[in-house]
């Protein structure tokens, strides 16, 4: 009796691994036949999120005047969620958390954004990080059964610049190329020191992992070296690459990845948008253990999981994250203010708003604009639960606080890329911290945000 329960037991385990991972074993699908259906599906998936996104916002390229990001790409002005009808911003905000979950008005923008086919999830690169090493080194991040989802105009702009806090003098380091392997050693020599350089390789190298590896379960038409740490991480910032957390079960709760600049982990304390790791060390080590497979080690053990030797590697490769500095924030002060000699009337204003009407330095005080800590915004508390193309819209639960400085060149915001603009985030934090913010006090901390 005990054996068929522990039999049971053990069948149970196997069939929840299965739902739980793409592997060809449990699906009993050749590679062949994985391609063959996931590209004649491929069109209707896009086509479901495209109906959603063209839904949730406005996703035209409109540039603002005068604001760039750090090598001159347009920063996109305007709030792009898209509110239901007759509705308007000022009503929204003036009504009670009860009242826009009652009389479902919570803006459909607001609410958790879906991976483009959330129900597979895993890594999805733009196409310009996948043309740019494709032409460098003839590795392809392309995916057979999925594209990229938010136009070029509202991601970060690329190639990012590099900005070492050790070497402030040199400027870009990257000299506008993206650093791959092909051409780091001749960017990077008389910048880093032998440990460091190392570090850098072991951030280029790619590895396998749950989407790309050399194994029939994959999602590259031909076997795949992997995946490197800045291949989401371009040039040590972020090019918004978008995966599904891996730490999450079950899957309607997994939430879409926002792939965080790097710059400036130097002064952050927690890394993981929820997982709440203690040092850029333990980020690193588990990125490579857990989170490149979905947080399963026997698919790992399959695909060839490279575990990283912490005195080491792992050390090296942080000592370099560790120098990615922000980007120059020329109307800054030493203790991160605006200096009034710089900063235009509008941009003063919003600085006023951030540290007392707005409350975001409650979470956000300078100089580098976060508390290090996490939290929880409850948005639960405007919307009732229900399921948006695979993902479940409920609590999202504490997040952590992310820096804000050079936020400006870090578009799509939030978590989970919800938010496309700083507009957008203006008004989403005004509605959910009920801060009652007019419309020229939104425009004056927009203002303010470009600055740092």
């Amino acid at each position: 009796m005990r054996s068929r329960t522990k039999s049971h037991t053990w069948l149970a385990v196997l069939t929840a691994a299965c739902l739980a991972s793409s592997s060809l074993v449990c699906a009993q699908e050749t590679f062949d036949e994985v391609v063959k259906r996931t590209q004649k599906e491929k069109g209707s998936f896009a086509a479901r999120h495209q109906k959603l996104l063209d839904e949730r916002y406005d996703l035209k390229d409109r540039p603002a005047d005068g604001a760039k990001m750090a090598r001159g790409k347009a920063v996109q002005e305007g709030v792009r969620v898209r509110l239901p009808d007759g509705m308007t911003w000022d009503k929204l905000a003036g009504m009670t958390p009860e009242e826009i979950k009652e009389g479902d008005h919570w803006p459909a923008g607001f609410y958790p954004l879906p991976h483009p086919h959330h129900e597979a999830g895993g890594m999805l690169f733009p196409k310009l990080q996948i043309e740019e090493v494709k032409k460098q080194n003839a590795r392809d991040l392309t995916r057979f059964d999925l594209d990229f989802d938010l136009p070029d105009h509202l991601l970060p702009e690329f190639p990012a610049p590099i900005y070492l806090t050790t070497r402030p003098d040199l400027g870009d380091v990257s000299k506008g190329k993206l650093v791959t392997l092909d051409n780091y050693y001749e960017l990077f020599q008389e910048a880093l020191n032998p440990k460091q350089l190392e570090g850098l390789r072991l951030l280029l190298t790619p590895f396998p992992q749950q989407q790309f590896n050399a194994t029939d379960d994959r999602r590259s038409l031909r076997p795949s070296l992997g995946v490197a740490c800045f291949d989401c991480h371009s040039n040590g910032h972020t090019n918004a690459a978008t995966h599904t957390v891996g730490d999450i079960r079950p899957n309607e709760h997994r939430h879409r990845i926002d792939t965080p600049t790097l710059r400036g982990v130097n002064i952050q304390r927690l890394f993981g948008s929820q997982r709440a790791l203690k040092t850029i060390e333990d980020f690193t080590e588990f990125e490579q253990r857990a989170a490149y497979f979905d947080g399963d080690p026997a698919t790992a053990a399959k695909k060839g999981i490279n575990p990283l030797e912490r005195g080491s590697q792992v050390h090296f490769m942080a000592e370099f994250q560790e120098l990615l500095d922000f980007p120059p924030a020329p109307k800054l002060d030493l203790f991160g203010k605006l200096d009034p000699k710089k900063a235009s009337e509008s941009e003063l204003r919003g600085q006023e708003l951030f540290f007392g009407k707005a409350q975001c330095s409650i979470c956000h005080p300078g100089p580098y604009y976060t508390d290090n800590l996490m939290h929880n915004l409850r948005t639960e508390r405007f919307f009732k639960e229900k399921m948006i193309n695979g993902r479940k819209a409920s609590a999202d639960g504490p997040i952590k606080t992310f820096p804000l400085r050079g936020i400006k060149d870090s578009p799509p915001y939030l978590h989970d890329d919800r938010l496309l603009t700083l507009e957008d985030t203006v008004e989403f934090f005004n509605v959910v911290l009920g801060t009652e913010l007019n419309k020229q006090e939104k425009a004056d901390l927009v203002a303010f945000l470009r600055c740092l």
